[in-house]
């Protein structure tokens, strides 16, 4: 296959599925990575593609960036501070819980506070560093920092993870496609999540309304994985039944 033939054909993946990854094209075109690199940065360079870590994105896919967490403190505040305290409820004296790096779960170490003889697996240094001083027994994962979300990640962060069992994840995300899965932007975020997972008997979606309908470059889990999902009353009619027809169990803060 010719190299505008297969760049224009990679355009046509991004246009339809929203996100391509490099190692999917290299076995789906039966070429190298490097070369699949190449045509990537060539369309990028183009304008017709967004490249990102691992793969690329559609150029009209700024939601789907991987902001910091600056950023994303500022977002739906309020119905992140609902959406946390509906968490909290779920949470019993006594449990074992994993908190993810995203904001929503660390309003939910805000809120969880008060529950006796808690202990908080997480791989965010932000989450950590708020719980300090309480009541709560905290164990940071280890890895690799990531600066822009102050999260941990890595061989380090995933292995750790496998060693223990849970009894609650919080798991906030950057796009929930019901069809599709749970998405973030970072492969290396995407890795740790799936081993929170697989870690924590019961799994907790905690993400506003907003986060419906979007996918990022990095698949964590499909949505028969999800158990619960917290939300705002802002979530459509179609995701709510998507959710409910997919086995999900639906809290509304």
């Amino acid at each position: 296959m010719l190299s505008e033939e297969r760049r224009r054909k990679i355009l046509e993946l991004v246009q339809r599925d929203g996100r391509v990854v490099v190692t999917d094209l290299a076995r789906r075109f039966r070429t190298s990575l490097i070369t699949i690199r190449k045509d990537l940065e060539n369309l990028h360079q183009q304008g017709r593609i967004h490249r990102a870590h691992g793969g690329a994105l559609p150029v009209d896919a700024s939601a789907l960036r991987d902001p910091s967490l600056q950023e994303k403190e500022r977002l739906h505040r309020k119905e992140k501070l609902h959406i946390a305290a509906a968490a909290a409820h779920l949470i019993q004296p006594g449990q074992v819980i994993i908190l993810d790096s995203g904001t929503t779960s660390t309003a939910v170490a805000r809120a969880a506070k008060h529950v006796p003889n808690l202990t908080v697996i997480t791989n965010a240094v932000n989450i950590a560093a708020e719980l300090a001083g309480t009541d709560i027994e905290v164990l940071l994962t280890g890895g690799t920092l990531r600066k822009n979300s102050f999260s941990l990640v890595g061989p380090l962060a995933e292995d750790s993870l496998r060693r223990i069992t849970a009894d609650l994840l919080f798991l906030a995300v950057d796009g929930f496609d019901v069809d599709y899965g749970l998405t973030t932007p970072n492969l290396l975020e995407a890795k740790v999540n799936r081993a929170m997972m697989e870690s924590a008997k019961t799994t907790v979606v905690v993400c506003d309304s907003s986060k419906f309908g979007r996918r990022s470059l990095s698949l964590i889990a499909p949505t028969a994985a999800v158990h619960h999902t917290i939300t705002d009353d802002k979530i459509s009619a179609k995701h709510l039944r998507g959710l409910r027809e997919a086995g999900v169990k639906v809290i509304i803060a």
